[in-house]
């Protein structure tokens, strides 16, 4: 029954037979050892020349210049590449894809934005990201339930997912169709909550239909005056702790959208998981994130993807905020407040988002501190610490290769040949 459901995915996500077989089948039962030019270790930023893991099952048994080659072993050549483990995206939208936002949730219905999911999932995969974090369905409810347990019953190709369902929003706030006739009574693109106890039912709704983490929107919408980020927040301090206790006792956590001041002070005084986009962080913010070990997540993929044309008109200003961003990043870099990467892809094509590390370097962080920011820090954030984001032995095998060394390239990331998830091969090129 199996080997027939992962054959019609197949015929209707357009799946390889490779891939297939990987979806269908568990991890190989014999030891299997990759061999490459180079292998990083990500947590002391040495790069091991050659590079070499055991795989046994779905987890790493040894990693280094050299490991053990059991009788029977399957050897994987892998050329003048570089070893990593798989990529982390703390911020994803399977449920969008490049198009205008908002109508998609009135003119697309949720089975149909279910299976476009399910092939982001897998382009999302195939480009090296092996965990994702998705932070919102905008207006698909927890049908990113369904997406996530299908990945981890083998049924689609996908990464290893923390979701949330539907965002949680005001009324009137940031991802409310605040621009439509109110006559039409469209539907917001988030869940309301007005109040600290509409919070919590909220939450109590979400969780039981299968959300890991809380994603709340802080702020907006934003603008530009005078040189300067202007964004409403939307939860008071007080609101936000709710929503945390009320995670907490659950067993989930709060990430938050949150572009500047205040709302980013309130979410840091509040104690959120991570401060995503980032954009305007006041001292005092940035000074309780360092205590609170608290990351940001730039997200600077999706900013530059709405940048106007070179000579083109600007009517809503988003040269003059991703210039302003920049500078922000580099405020925050100075201060040393802990960093995650996350892209916002989905408005922009999945398995593009590699470009998010290509932009973190480009304005201002060393590759290794990139990579250390989305390999450790993401792994911590997704709660997934100790099991992703190392070739260690007792990890999951989740391992990519990228040609040449990343640390000289960081730009290597978005050419990714090779791809493990479980001790699965899904993605190996000629």
């Amino acid at each position: 029954m199996i080997c027939l459901i992962a054959r019609t995915c197949a015929v209707l996500l357009g799946v390889s037979g490779l891939t297939v077989a990987a979806i269908a089948e568990p991890a190989a039962t014999h030891p299997i050892v990759l061999h490459a030019a180079r292998l990083l270790e990500v947590d002391t930023g040495r790069l091991l020349m050659p590079g070499e893991i055991l795989i046994d099952g779905e987890r790493i048994v040894a990693a280094g210049s050299s490991v053990a080659h059991p009788a029977g072993a399957e050897h994987v050549d892998l050329g003048d590449s570089t070893l990593l483990p798989g990529l982390i995206d703390a911020h994803v939208h399977l449920f969008l894809h490049p198009g205008a936002e908002d109508l998609q949730t009135v003119q697309e219905s949720v089975p149909q934005r279910t299976i476009l999911a399910a092939l982001a999932a897998k382009a999302d995969l195939l480009a090296g990201f092996t965990a994702e974090r998705d932070m919102g369905t905008e207006g698909a409810g927890s049908a990113d339930t369904a997406v996530r347990d299908a990945i981890d019953q083998g049924l689609i190709a996908g990464p290893r997912l923390r979701i949330s369902g539907n965002a949680i929003d005001i009324l009137g706030g940031h991802e409310d169709a605040n621009h439509f006739n109110p006559a039409q009574h469209v539907l917001s693109n988030a869940t309301y909550a007005n109040s600290a106890d509409e919070l919590i039912a909220a939450i109590r709704e979400q969780h039981k239909e299968g959300s890991d983490f809380v994603k709340i929107y802080e702020t907006g919408r934003d603008r530009m005056r005078d040189g300067v980020l202007r964004t409403p927040h939307q939860y008071t301090v007080l609101e936000l702790e709710v929503a945390i206790e009320e995670a907490s006792r659950l067993g989930a956590r709060v990430a938050v959208h949150a572009m500047g001041e205040p709302g980013t002070l309130y979410a840091a005084q509040a104690g959120v998981a991570s401060i995503d986009h980032a954009t305007q962080l006041s001292d005092e913010t940035m000074t309780i994130m360092k205590a609170k070990q608290i990351p940001a997540v730039p997200t600077f993929a999706i900013f530059e993807y709405f940048l106007p044309a070179s000579g083109a008109p600007d009517p809503r200003g988003e040269r003059d905020l991703y210039d302003y961003k920049i500078k922000e990043f580099k405020r925050q870099l100075a201060a040393g407040i802990p960093f995650a990467v996350g892209s916002d892809v989905g408005p922009f094509p999945h398995g593009t988002q590699a470009r998010e590390f290509v932009l973190m370097v480009k304005y201002g962080m060393q590759p290794i501190a990139v990579l250390q920011a989305d390999l450790l820090n993401g792994a911590k954030l997704l709660g997934w610490d100790g099991q992703i984001g190392k070739l260690k032995s007792g990890y999951f095998a989740d391992i990519i290769a990228v040609p040449g060394n990343p640390l000289e390239r960081i730009e290597a990331l978005e050419h990714v040949s090779f791809v493990m998830k479980g001790g699965v091969v899904v993605k190996r090129s000629p």
